[in-house]
């Protein structure tokens, strides 16, 4: 059998008889599971000296789960990622209502997520390693949204035991785009704990300041001196009490350029295992999330998922931004095409 390698396998069926399937992608070393059923990935395995191996993200164990769950468990995320406030935005003189699905606020797409979406996929290998493609049209008015987009996501695995996620997007009307992964890390593989042990490094100087719906209130804010500051890696649990409500920010890339540069953005270790992902992307924010939220929530095996169980590190356009014209655009026009890269890279 090849090292780098990937299987399909059937993973249930939907209410309207859709088939979902699961693919396996390996590399000898680690492996992740991803479905055609919203771009899901369902879990990465890492080795362990004492159990084998461990999964390193929150989930759930059956489809079920995950069509009926709404935590985001590994899925895609767009058309616009994080918020847009008052669910509303202009653009070419044209006023544009989305779901308010988050107090007054649109978050993650709106009611009509796309993680609730059979995707077309096949198998793929390419420079990045061996993976699966999935593509999907999304309509003109979906979501609110203005425009007709093919949408196109690839997960590959190399031997370097490199997970890259890749976006490509392209539209006949101008929209607003901003795709992430919401992923949930905790690498010490104990979902039923905590990851404020974690240590993260972030290479950022700075973040958006939000009120207290979240949404960003414009200002640019330098991390120095504030519980906010990881450009020296330290625990994620040492300054989390002195935030209101823990992180769910989103930190502006240091080297971040129009060019989508491929960047350094985010260091984690689990300083128990020695476990270390490093994020890189072309995006100009990341999102940080310490699972704020999560409370009694049944995931994989039948662990209840608490309070600061995992984190997102969701690569991402500035929320907000298309209210905010001070903020890079996530505006795709007719004739460009929109692309980010997006890596999680593990040392084990």
């Amino acid at each position: 059998m090849p090292i780098l390698n990937v299987k399909k396998n059937s993973y249930g069926l939907l209410s309207d008889g859709s088939k979902v399937h699961l693919y396996t992608i390996t590399n000898g070393k680690m492996s992740v599971c991803v479905t055609d059923y919203g771009c899901i990935i369902t879990s990465i395995l890492l080795p362990d000296s004492q159990k084998g191996n461990v999964d390193i993200l929150l989930g759930y164990s059956t489809l079920d789960g995950f069509v009926n769950g709404n935590a985001h468990f590994g899925a895609i995320v767009g058309r616009f990622a994080n918020r847009i406030g008052g669910a509303a935005f202009s653009l070419n003189e044209t006023k544009y209502h989305l779901d308010k699905n988050d107090g007054n606020n649109m978050l993650h797409g709106g009611f009509d997520y796309w993680e609730k979406k059979v995707w077309k996929s096949h198998k793929i290998e390419n420079s990045n390693g061996v993976g699966v493609i999935f593509t999907r049209r999304s309509l003109d008015g979906e979501q609110g949204f203005p425009g007709n987009v093919d949408v196109t996501v690839i997960y590959t695995l190399n031997e370097n035991n490199e997970l890259t996620l890749e976006y490509r997007a392209t539209t006949d009307k101008a929209t607003p785009i901003n795709f992430t992964n919401h992923a949930y890390f905790n690498l010490k593989g104990d979902s039923s704990g905590s990851i404020l042990d974690h240590e993260l490094q972030l290479f950022a100087d700075s973040y958006l300041e939000v009120d207290k719906e979240l949404i960003p209130t414009g200002k640019i804010m330098s991390v120095i001196d504030s519980p906010y500051d990881f450009t020296a890696q330290k625990t994620i649990g040492r300054d989390i009490e002195k935030t209101d409500f823990g992180y769910d920010h989103c930190f502006c890339v240091r080297r971040a350029s129009r060019d989508k540069v491929l960047n350094n953005v985010a260091i984690v270790k689990e300083p128990s295992s020695g476990r270390k992902m490093l994020v890189k992307t072309t995006e100009p924010g990341i999102q940080l999330y310490t699972g704020n939220f999560i409370k009694d929530l049944k995931g994989k095996n039948g662990v209840l998922y608490q309070k600061h169980a995992a984190l997102c590190l969701e690569a991402e356009a500035y929320p907000d931004s298309p209210n905010k014209p001070d903020f890079p655009s996530s505006i795709l026009e007719p004739d460009k095409e929109y692309h980010q890269v997006t890596k999680y890279c593990f040392e084990f």
